[in-house]
């Protein structure tokens, strides 16, 4: 019989990524999520069982871990904010727990590579709670196998999206000290790869206890990976200058600023990097063994990266999680919002345009395309929301044409989707209350289609009043336009389509 794997976070980037390898490894899948819909339309989705929990509720833990054979903890926090160490480490007691009452014979968790000569109480907060995580894994009693990697290159990683825009986009760079810190990436695939392998290597080989460093043959300090990437990119040699006074925090603003990664996820990133990540020793090649053709070194995981990101090939990406502090709960009926606010923004038109056609525009919406109105309104919202610490605009789309519930779209994430009829778009920026943007596609009598669009609003306390009121001025020329300007490209693509 095929052993039983469970996959938590398997909404993140390296999840989403594993579960295939996994399938095609002959494994059974259970995958753990708060939300199992937002799997819904992976490829895969249909050849694995979908759970609902949560690592910090225990008593979802239970069920999910029946009949496990192996357990994969994929679950990180990319936040720095109060109390996120306590929380990882309920997290990973309430996981390990579970484990042990379900009887699961191994535990294979990914975490972060730690210079071996430093104190864990001297790391980086998010670096030193990843260690501490493996460590109650380890003392649990259940085998298991700690893969700790540094810098992941791939594309769609919060780490090649930060070496990407940081190059590109700055040909002279006043830089922090830790771009002289020596690094050793790995790519994504060879990731994928030693979690797999170790879910299948011998227990004889694993023990308890089994920390292992991995990494990709090369060892560069982030300068060098900046100035290659450069190379490979075919753009002029970068100019770069490193001071002593950027902090952490400054540097993570920095990065918030050039990049699509924003300051709270960009801080942990910044903060590992003042440390000396190299691998320790080889000893994963004991518990799994390289490939014939070795592997992927630095310029081919970033022209792979690249080519993913040209063919819009990117199967998940850094944002695939939910931003920290993101709502998890689905928009409510609007009658469950009985003795409360909820602000609408209700507009409709009726067309002669085919549905499909109307379709294609609202499904290609967002991301470079924009958001068929008013582009300097959305994009001084994007950027105040980055001024307060939020994800602005940049973080753009996954694939240019196609969604998938789950998907991230600039501050929004896709929240509902029925292909053909319904796509409703839930707030991630940083707002005094929950917001919602719904576009539903309805054909009618004669070939006419009628598009209806509303906005959603649930203010939270007086700010959040005020809030809509502020904006509401404003809805006439966003919200108008966009139904305007939305159904006037769907007419010129029907156009195009009858010449």
């Amino acid at each position: 019989m095929n052993p039983t794997v469970l996959v938590t976070g398997a909404t993140g980037y390296i999840g989403g990524r594993l579960v295939p390898e996994l399938l095609t490894a002959g494994f059974k899948v259970r995958c753990l999520a708060r939300d199992p819909d937002r799997l819904r339309d992976h490829g895969w989705t249909d050849r694995v069982e979908r759970v609902r929990g949560d690592v910090l509720a225990a008593q979802t833990l239970r069920p999910a871990l029946a009949g496990v054979d192996v357990a994969f903890y994929l679950v990180h926090s990319l936040t720095t904010g109060a109390g996120f160490e306590q929380t990882e480490d309920e997290a990973a007691r309430n996981f390990a727990t579970a484990a042990k009452d379900a009887g699961v014979s191994r535990i294979v968790y990914l975490g972060g590579m730690a210079p071996q000569d430093t104190p864990v109480a001297d790391l980086s907060p998010h670096l030193r709670s990843r260690v501490r995580v493996g460590q109650v894994f380890r003392a649990c009693g259940i085998p298991t196998v700690e893969l700790r990697a540094a810098v992941v290159i791939g594309s769609g990683s919060a780490s090649f999206e930060m070496l990407r825009y940081l190059t590109e986009r700055l040909p002279v760079m006043v830089t922090p000290r830790w771009v002289g810190t020596r690094i050793q990436p790995i790519a994504v695939r060879d990731v994928l790869r030693y979690l797999v392998g170790a879910a299948v290597a011998p227990d004889p080989a694993v023990g308890i206890g089994g920390v292992f460093d991995i990494g990709g043959p090369d060892v560069l300090t982030y300068r060098e990976m900046m100035l290659r990437y450069a190379r490979l990119a075919d753009l002029p040699r970068r100019l770069i200058v490193a001071v002593p006074v950027l902090t952490p925090g400054l540097s993570s603003q920095w990065v918030g600023a050039v990049t699509p990664v924003p300051a709270s996820i960009a801080r942990p990133l910044v903060e590992s990097l003042r440390h000396e990540v190299v691998c320790g020793d080889r000893r994963i090649t004991e518990l799994v063994p390289d490939p014939p053709e070795g592997l992927l070194g630095f310029d081919g995981a970033v022209r792979l990266a690249r080519t993913r990101v040209r063919e819009a090939a990117v199967t998940t990406r850094w944002s695939s999680a939910s931003m920290p502090g993101a709502p998890s709960d689905p928009l409510p009926t609007d009658p469950a919002w009985a003795g409360g606010s909820l602000y609408r923004d209700l507009r409709e038109a009726e067309v002669d345009i085919p549905a499909e056609r109307v379709w294609r525009v609202v499904e290609s919406i967002g991301g470079e395309t924009g958001w068929y109105s008013f582009p300097l309104a959305w994009a001084i919202r994007g950027w105040l929301d980055r001024m307060v610490g939020g994800i602005g605009l940049r973080r753009g789309r996954r694939d240019p044409e196609t969604l998938r519930l789950g998907d991230t779209l600039d501050f929004w994430r896709v929240e509902a989707l029925e292909p053909g009829h319904l796509l409703r778009l839930r707030a991630e920026m940083k707002l005094p209350g929950l917001a919602w943007l719904e576009m539903r596609v309805e054909p009618t009598a004669g070939g006419r289609t009628r598009y209806r669009q509303r906005a959603l609003f649930f203010p939270h306390g007086l700010f959040g009043h005020l809030y809509w009121w502020s904006v509401a001025p404003f809805h006439a020329v966003v919200f108008g336009g966009m139904v305007r300007n939305l159904l006037r490209r769907a007419a010129q693509e029907d156009l195009g389509g009858a010449s």
